[in-house]
């Protein structure tokens, strides 16, 4: 049985359009320009995707759109459906979001951006379907599936993330990677682009966190000779950049408001302007964001659009702190202590278990960063080939994790935000305000140690 998009739209030349484009792709569709037609084709089996508008009359504002969504998700809650709607009207879509749809695309689109977002809708219901009540895989089973190799741990919630990474991977779905700083999110961002079809194309990473706003747009979308001042020679942003594969948005809780409205428009249009040129451009890339904050909890403070976390998070995944996974301890510490001993020319390089149970009862409030960063230190300063509990405890002024939880409110009653604050007040204490003690202690540069103590308002 052959699959159907079909369009709803009260507009016959919106319908043919799409048709049309649809065609030329290879894709079979049918047009209807009512709810109720609507709603009965949609019950045949052989539909496969809606792209409905959410106006169906001038009088209307969205009413009868939203009213349809519910009515198709009520009938076929699988089927997958992508909004079409004004710019203007893009609160409406984020309601639709909220219901349940797929993907909003705008009027008037662009075909690269409405047909990308009919393949990861395709994609993604292909790929939900095919899972089914799928069973958690084993470690060996993901690793026989799909590249993850980068990735060190057999913690079952690490491995769930896995699993619906190696799910999605294939699609071009934007992914929000969630978790605490130094957790390995650019590594599960990695991986995700490594498993993809855009594998022999650029990943290109960008912390927005270290990007001011008064040069963003110069940075992503770069700019021509003579734009501004300083402008003596083109420059590729890292949109072009990243053109064709994945373009990683590290950090995009810290952006302001006014560079999130460009980040929107580029990841809804997949077009944008040089600086200095009045030219658009478009791009096909892949979009991945991390973010170390809550983000629903800054759209609920007006602090992050949330019509920007709506094009951001269609699939959202959290990568736990290594607090809650210490079985992945030893195996992450073999895997740094064997890096470095092929990085340093010590090939005698190892560490015993009495060690690895030493580092197994840390805390480690910077994650996996501290963890290699801490085995990295002791590497340097110890001249012995094995590493012994007595070498970490020699350069070491963390405190075991018994210790930890005495200084902290419970972590169920906290959030995110509250329990980083509360980690770097902690260290700021036991450090003596010493930054860059600070700053090792918790996994993190100097310069986002800094952007934290301006965000969480802490004085030093």
């Amino acid at each position: 049985m052959d699959e159907v998009v079909l369009l709803v739209d009260d507009d016959p030349s919106v319908t043919a359009s799409l048709a049309l484009l649809l065609r030329q792709q290879g894709y079979a569709s049918e047009s209807v320009h009512s709810p109720e037609a609507a709603l009965a084709a949609a019950r045949r089996p052989e539909c496969a995707l809606v792209i409905q508008d959410m106006n169906f009359s001038r009088r209307t504002t969205g009413e009868e759109g939203l009213h349809l969504l519910a009515q198709l998700k009520s009938a076929r809650p699988e089927l997958p459906v992508i909004l079409l709607t004004a710019w203007g009207s893009i609160s409406l879509a984020v309601l639709g979001m909220k219901a349940g749809a797929a993907d909003f695309v705008t009027k008037p689109w662009t075909n690269q951006q409405l047909l990308q977002s009919v393949r990861t809708a395709l994609g993604l219901a292909g790929a939900q379907g095919a899972s089914g009540d799928e069973p958690a895989l084993t470690r060996e089973e993901l690793d026989a599936r799909y590249d993850f190799g980068e990735v060190i741990g057999n913690d079952p919630r690490l491995l769930r993330v896995l699993q619906i990474a190696g799910r999605v991977a294939p699609t071009d779905a934007s992914v929000l990677i969630t978790g605490e700083s130094g957790t390995g999110k650019e590594l599960v961002a990695e991986a995700i682009h490594r498993n993809s079809r855009r594998r022999a194309a650029p990943f290109v990473k960008v912390n927005l966190g270290g990007i001011s706003s008064t040069l963003f747009e110069s940075e992503m979308f770069g700019h021509v000779r003579g734009a501004f001042t300083d402008a003596r020679a083109d420059r590729k942003g890292r949109f072009e950049l990243s053109g064709g594969g994945t373009i990683f948005l590290d950090e995009i809780g810290e952006l302001d408001p006014g560079s999130q409205v460009k980040l929107l428009r580029v990841l809804q249009d997949r077009t944008y302007e040089v600086l200095g040129s009045s030219q658009s451009r478009t791009v096909d890339v892949r979009v991945i964001s991390a973010t170390n904050r809550t983000l629903p909890e800054m759209v609920d403070r007006g602090e992050f659009r949330e019509d920007l976390l709506y094009r951001i998070n269609l699939i959202m995944l959290h990568v736990p702190p290594l607090r809650d996974r210490p079985d992945d301890v030893p195996m992450l510490a073999r895997r740094f202590v064997r890096t470095l001993a092929h990085s340093y020319g010590r090939d005698d390089l190892s560490i015993n278990p009495a060690a690895l149970a030493w580092l197994k009862r840390q805390s480690w409030p910077g994650n996996v960063r501290q963890l290699r960063h801490w085995i990295e230190r002791v590497a340097l300063v110890s001249s012995a080939d094995v590493l012994d509990a007595d070498d970490f405890a020699a350069v070491t002024d963390m405190e075991p994790r018994e210790a930890a939880r005495d200084t902290l409110p419970p972590v169920g009653s906290m959030t995110m935000d509250e329990i980083e604050k509360a980690m770097i007040v902690k260290s700021l204490k036991h450090h003596g305000g010493n930054i860059t003690r600070v700053a090792e202690s918790l996994g993190l540069s100097r310069a986002a140690l800094y952007r934290r103590f301006e965000k969480y308002g802490i004085a030093v």
